[in-house]
């Protein structure tokens, strides 16, 4: 099985008959992580910016949503929007999966569906 992760739920449906069966399609509903609120959530230790993110609280169905289907997938495509936000939302997905993870997940992006 594939499975393809995108921004917007509005898009599963269609995505999902274009596909067929062999796909699950999920929906990050955008951010899945931020800095902490109460925070800085960054630390400058010997001369290494490291940054803490938090997974966000109202996100948490679609984090185990998308942890689940991944565990069966054979391949992750990660198909967030082309811009600055999508490419965060797609690198905080992937850390979400964790390192065993990565050798399956793979960065694309489309532009509309017609």
């Amino acid at each position: 099985m594939r499975l393809l992760v995108v921004e917007s739920p509005g898009k599963i449906k269609k995505i999902r008959s274009l596909l067929g069966g062999d796909w699950d399609v999920k929906a990050s509903v955008g951010h899945v992580r931020d800095l902490p609120k109460k925070a800085l959530g960054v630390d400058y230790e010997s001369g290494k910016v490291k940054v803490q993110y938090q997974n966000s609280k109202d996100k948490s169905r679609a984090i185990s949503d998308i942890k689940r289907a991944a565990t069966h997938a054979d391949e992750i495509f990660l198909a967030m929007d082309p811009d600055r936000e999508g490419e965060a939302i797609a690198f905080h997905v992937g850390m979400i999966l964790g390192k065993d993870a990565w050798p399956k997940i793979r960065r694309i992006s489309f532009n509309q569906i017609t």
